[in-house]
């Protein structure tokens, strides 16, 4: 429990006899991917959000050639780096970044749930399969636990959630407003 590095201590005394420097290697790879796929993720969200109009429409701009979401890419990737830049001088910045993705997910995985038990009051005209609700109650239930575990562990996380989830509201009521003065400078645009 007191190791800095319990499973390269485990890769050690293993019967495969395996280079530390090999292990070391695999797992920069490991953690480098890892941080590729949620940039990429991150970036097709934003975009996504752009293009059904919650955020600003200019997240939905591609690239004429390659079709790649630049604006968004390049908003996360800013977005990236300005965390590692402030979080990065402490010497726990792994440890904080990836306590925070947890934290953000537990608390989407929360809102999800929330969610499934709302939705399912509104009537439908069509068949369709309804979860138990102790499903949802579970999710809730678990996730809320391990947020309230997190936040015991390390209450520093929150505030840095706190800050990526006030830009994300941030963009979404200047969306708001923005969408409300077009609508007022040019209402017949909207059949209205």
């Amino acid at each position: 429990a007191g190791s800095d590095g319990p499973l390269l201590e485990v890769v050690e005394r293993g019967t495969l006899p395996i280079p530390t420097t090999l292990f070391a290697a695999i797992a920069l790879l490991a953690v480098s991917n890892g941080a590729l796929i949620n940039l990429i993720m991150a970036s097709r969200v934003v975009y996504g959000m752009g293009d059904q109009g919650v955020l600003p429409r200019i997240f939905s701009t591609v690239h004429p050639n390659r079709r790649t979401p630049w604006i968004a890419i390049l908003f996360t990737s800013l977005v990236a780096l300005a965390l590692l830049i402030t979080v990065g001088r402490n010497p726990d910045a792994l440890d904080t970044l990836s306590s925070t993705t947890v934290v953000l997910l537990l608390s989407a995985f929360v809102v999800v749930n929330i969610s499934v038990l709302v939705l399912r009051r509104d009537r439908v005209d069509h068949e369709h399969f309804t979860t138990p609700s102790v499903l949802p109650i579970l999710g809730i239930v678990v996730s809320s636990a391990l947020l309230i575990y997190a936040a015991i562990s390390d209450i520093q996380v929150f505030g840095l959630a706190a800050l990526l989830i006030g830009i994300g509201v941030v963009l979404y009521v200047v969306n708001v407003f923005a969408k409300r003065s077009l609508d007022h400078e040019n209402p017949e645009a909207h059949g209205d």
